[in-house]
């Protein structure tokens, strides 16, 4: 039997404009993603991560190359992808608990099947007590948590994450670490994880993808290879600090380049 990757994106390019004059956002890019793997995409902002994951999530169509889930065609939004982005994205107007029962409510889920699974997906996150409680009534770190249950709740294949902790101070953004890792070392799945955050990548992924700037490609891979179950013990040791500028010195020659560019360096 043939092993192919849970996910594969292949020779996949984005422009905008003119087509005689397009602004090439990625230009060929391809990635190959294992079951159960976690990998993060990273570099300087503008370098396409979030439009690849935005066509991994079939919310984008006008693109060249192909983008495989078990190696069938993704042609559009799909449950096999869950996605968590940055904002929240709940409904404002519906409980913790009514938003994770929203999601399971198109998978043709039963009603009373619903409640259940979405109080438990709530406990995984730890909110079970705050199930009737409004977005507004949550903190930026408690809304994240019904965003990820919400995601978990139909049981993707693969998990899309777009700088989800990006707006969360320091403190509850290295709590949220560790509430990821211990929900992915429970319920295994690939997970890809868009961040500019180097330590971030680090901590969390078995490998570091590097994007170049203008146009947007995989310029290096980083194997991180460090013990699970982690904490943030490892951020001060000699290995995690190695890995950390071995990628942080990548990304600075891109932004050197495209300073170089602009007439700025």
């Amino acid at each position: 039997m043939i092993a192919y990757p849970k996910l594969k994106v292949e020779g996949v390019s984005k422009f905008y404009g003119d087509p005689s004059a397009p602004v090439v956002v990625v230009d060929h890019v391809d990635m190959r993603l294992a079951d159960n793997e976690f990998v993060a995409l990273v570099g300087a902002s503008g370098c396409g991560k979030s439009t690849i994951l935005s066509i991994v999530a079939g919310l984008q169509k006008e693109y060249q190359g192909v983008v495989l889930v078990d190696n069938k065609e993704v042609n559009g939004p799909g449950r096999d992808r869950g996605v968590v982005f940055q904002s929240y994205t709940l409904m404002p107007w519906l409980t913790a608990l009514e938003n994770v029962e929203f999601a399971l409510r198109a998978t043709g889920t039963p009603r009373k099947e619903r409640k259940k699974l979405a109080m438990d997906y709530l406990a995984l996150v730890g909110l079970d007590k705050f199930s009737e409680r409004y977005p507004s009534q949550l903190s930026g770190g408690m809304k994240q948590r019904v965003a990820i249950a919400r995601a978990l709740s139909y049981h993707p294949k693969i998990l899309l994450m777009d700088e989800p902790f990006g707006a969360l101070d320091a403190l509850t953004r290295r709590h949220m670490h560790e509430l990821l890792t211990a929900l992915w070392e429970r319920h295994r799945m690939t997970v890809l994880f868009v961040t500019h955050d180097v330590e971030e990548a680090i901590f969390l992924s078995d490998r570091v993808l590097i994007m170049s700037n203008q146009p947007g490609r995989i310029k290096e891979e980083v194997v991180v290879d460090l013990p699970r179950p982690r904490t943030h013990d490892l951020l001060t040791t000699p290995v995690f600090t190695g890995l950390q500028q071995r990628v942080l010195t990548s990304i600075r020659e891109e932004s050197i380049k495209l300073a170089k560019l602009d007439g700025l360096a």
